[in-house]
């Protein structure tokens, strides 16, 4: 009875404002430097621990993190400013399915197919990868407690400040340097599975390829920790001497910062077989299934399927999976795709993965101006990041920073600021629509 009355108080193509939900993983930044914690405060009015971390903010559907429906006032909405509204918006939407429009239902149901996040990254995040939706169900079958739902994850990181991340391989060639010239790889590996590094050349085949690296990285993986604290503890050792003589590579810089963070663990010396990505604000890295990465610094907008399976394999205290994970892997090589966004508009830019349940518009609007949404066939969401305007569809909003706003299918919105205002939309990605 609650929701319909919600639901005909909003109406059709009115936006409706949604409280999110924090994550306080330990590899967040502390509340008084977090941009998740501010963004989190002024969504919802809750209070901050300074000190506490807070990493991931979330909006979407996801039972382990729902956004709440905010209840109306005299204008139909409310700021959410200290308040909470108990219903969910999975909830809502279950009980008005045409705010997701009729071929969205068709496809995904009632549930929203994406998730859409805030991460603040000040240590490194595991080494991972997300199962294929195979994968995904036979875990879930089986380790319910750790995977927690049976839906693949690919994903989309769009920086908003400068983004360090590890993802997918290094090309051979590195390879070859790499093990060549970091002995501690080779001293955990063996020789011979070295030599059939060295031995590999363009002619062989990827598949050849392929079966080399996941031999070299499942040894790697798999080594026994008193060994490898031994190990890098020689390579630390190593490091610092080398920094006397030369200045250190970029991936040597890494592994020293990764060292500090999680000491003799076996991800130090992984990170030497994953490409070093540097993201500018506004480029993006999109990440399939069964491809490994680690997030290392910065702050980004990352959307993805709605799934919150992870299977990890260092730079954690959390559960370790490492056969799994050195068995799903790709093993691809060479240094991922940067997406730089296709402009729709003066001010607004798309990021468009290869993956039906999701794309981003990333909308920086100047002072004075205006930037237009058209209706599609499908829900979104808009987070405010930084500045203030207004969002107008059967009504006007004002909004702020750290503003939610559920978007139903086929409404048109129209942006616009005086002073400055940079905000995300999620959405169903637009080829799905012309399908």
């Amino acid at each position: 009875m609650e929701s319909d009355l919600l639901s005909a108080k909003n109406g059709r193509g009115r936006l409706v404002r949604l409280m999110g939900c924090v994550k306080n993983y330990d590899w967040g930044p502390p509340g008084k430097e977090s941009r998740v914690a501010r963004l989190y405060a002024c969504n919802s009015g809750n209070y901050v621990d300074q000190e506490k971390p807070y990493a991931e903010f979330w909006m979407g559907t996801h039972d382990s993190g729902p956004s709440y429906v905010v209840e109306g006032t005299e204008n139909g909405l409310v700021n959410g400013k200290g308040e909470t509204h108990k219903l969910t918006l999975k909830n809502w939407i279950q009980n008005n399915p045409s705010v997701l429009g009729e071929k969205v239902v068709n496809k995904w149901g009632t549930n929203l197919p994406f998730l859409f996040k805030v991460l603040s990254v000040a240590k490194a995040l595991s080494i991972q990868a997300h199962p294929d939706k195979d994968l995904a169900s036979r875990l879930h079958s089986e380790l319910p407690d750790v995977y927690k739902d049976d839906n693949h994850k690919p994903e989309m990181a769009l920086a908003l400040t400068e983004f360090e991340a590890l993802c997918g391989f290094i090309s051979l060639e590195e390879l070859k340097l790499i093990v060549q010239t970091v002995p501690e790889i080779v001293e955990l590996v063996g020789t011979a599975r070295t030599e059939q590094v060295l031995e590999l050349n363009e002619d062989d085949g990827k598949e050849k390829g392929k079966l080399v690296l996941q031999s070299v990285f499942t040894e790697l993986m798999s080594a026994n920790k008193d060994v490898v604290a031994e190990v890098i503890a020689k390579l630390i050792s190593r490091l610092h001497v080398k920094n006397q003589a030369r200045e250190l590579t970029e991936k040597e810089q890494v592994v020293l910062r990764l060292e500090k963070q999680y000491p003799a663990d076996i991800g130090v010396l992984a990170a030497f077989m994953l490409n070093y990505v540097k993201l500018n604000p506004g480029e993006a890295l999109y990440l399939g299934a069964n491809e490994p990465h680690a997030y290392l610094y910065g702050d980004c907008i990352e959307c993805m399927a709605t799934s919150d399976n992870v299977v990890r394999a260092g730079l954690t205290p959390k559960h370790r999976d490492v056969k799994t994970l050195c068995s799903m892997l790709t093993y691809r090589q060479g240094f991922p795709e940067i997406l730089l966004g296709t402009a729709v508009n003066p001010h607004v830019m798309r990021y468009i993965p290869p993956f039906d349940e999701f794309e981003v518009d990333r909308c920086i609007l100047p002072e004075q101006s205006t930037a237009e949404f058209p209706a599609i066939h499908g829900p979104s969401i808009f987070m405010v990041v930084e500045g203030e305007g207004t969002l107008t569809s059967s009504l006007k909003e004002i909004i702020h920073e750290g503003d939610v706003l559920f978007a139903p299918a086929n409404t048109n919105i129209t942006v616009s600021t005086s002073s400055g205002l940079q905000l995300y939309r999620t959405g169903i990605n637009s080829r799905f629509f012309e399908e």
